[in-house]
């Protein structure tokens, strides 16, 4: 219980400088999302507009510094980010609502694959360590994941979309297409999702092979391993139950980063992609010079990490019995 409160007292205050660093970033560049609108109508506006905006976009200049941080704590508590300047007037919530189900969908299934075989394939390479297994795969992943997104996702379309049309070659469904919960429009949605998810898999399963190899290598030498071989278990028993559930305990916290910085979602694979995630959104926001928006990405992607690392703490709290006692 005292591991889970401290856990929880470290996440109220890392949320806390976190939104406090987010209120504090925007404020020490020049000029207000409110100017950078009325730049884009070169300076035509009225000081009337001007002031109309600087409200639409939740800008107030005229307040004090501690009131307007009071206002953005209370309105990141309750979901009111403001307009956005790229999609204007469209709420930046209703923005981030309208991409976030891509991100999870296409970025969190394929993460959660990608741990799954990584760890699998660093288990059993471990295991059979000099092996024909251990020669092939872990080394052919590895130098996979360290090619960069864009370029395997260029040589995917170039390959299976351009060569043998048998996939898109981006967006998220095709053009034209109604959105509905029918067979065949998810279909359409699943066949746009596999060239991106299987570059993001090819290219991120080679870090988790890695470290889940290393740490089973660091695991099998300890004493209760040794203690279960010579009890006589059996070798698959040994290899999951005793040396595989504890190699895994240090991979938690990656994974829970890794789930977390799901929500900024795979910025150069949505962009070669053309798909419409948080991560595409956010190169948009960067682009257009979209404070409001990049402000609720970055608290969205905070959040989300935070969150992530205070589950997996549950988790290992469940797994390993010695920080019961922490």
């Amino acid at each position: 219980m005292k591991y889970l409160l401290r856990r929880l007292g470290f996440f109220i205050v890392t949320l806390w400088v976190a939104m406090t660093i987010n209120f504090f970033l925007p404020r020490l560049m020049p000029g207000n999302p409110a100017e950078a609108m009325m730049a884009r109508f070169h300076g035509k506006l009225s000081g009337q507009a001007l002031t109309a905006m600087e409200a639409a976009f939740g800008v107030n200049t005229h307040s004090s510094l501690p009131a307007q941080y009071g206002a953005y704590l209370a309105n990141s508590f309750t979901g009111h980010f403001g307009s956005s300047l790229t999609f204007f007037p469209t709420s930046v919530s209703s923005v981030v609502a309208g991409a976030l189900p891509w991100t999870l969908g296409l970025v969190g299934v394929t993460t959660l694959i990608a741990f799954a075989i990584g760890t699998m394939i660093g288990i059993v390479g471990a295991w059979y360590r000099g092996g024909a297994f251990d020669s092939v795969l872990p080394p052919v992943f590895i130098i996979l994941s360290s090619f960069p997104y864009f370029f395997i996702g260029m040589l995917a379309i170039l390959a299976f979309a351009i060569k043998l049309h048998w996939l898109p070659q981006g967006g998220a469904y095709t053009d034209g297409a109604s959105v509905t919960l029918s067979w065949g429009f998810v279909g359409d949605v699943l066949a746009h999702a596999v060239l991106p998810g299987l570059t993001i898999v090819v290219t991120s399963i080679g870090g988790w092979i890695l470290t889940m190899r290393n740490n089973m290598i660091t695991t099998l030498s300890e004493d209760y391993v040794r203690m279960a071989r010579a009890k006589g278990l059996s070798p698959w028993r040994i290899m999951l139950d005793y040396a595989g559930r504890n190699a895994l305990l240090p991979n938690l916290t990656g994974f829970a980063m890794a789930l977390g910085f799901v929500v900024s979602g795979a910025i150069l694979v949505e962009y070669v992609f053309s798909y419409p995630g948080v991560g595409y959104m956010m190169l948009q926001a960067v682009l257009n010079e979209d404070y409001p928006l990049m402000q609720t990405l970055f608290l969205l992607i905070t959040v989300a990490v935070l969150v992530a690392v205070l589950v997996v703490d549950g988790i290992t709290l469940v797994l390993d019995p010695r920080t019961r006692g922490a």
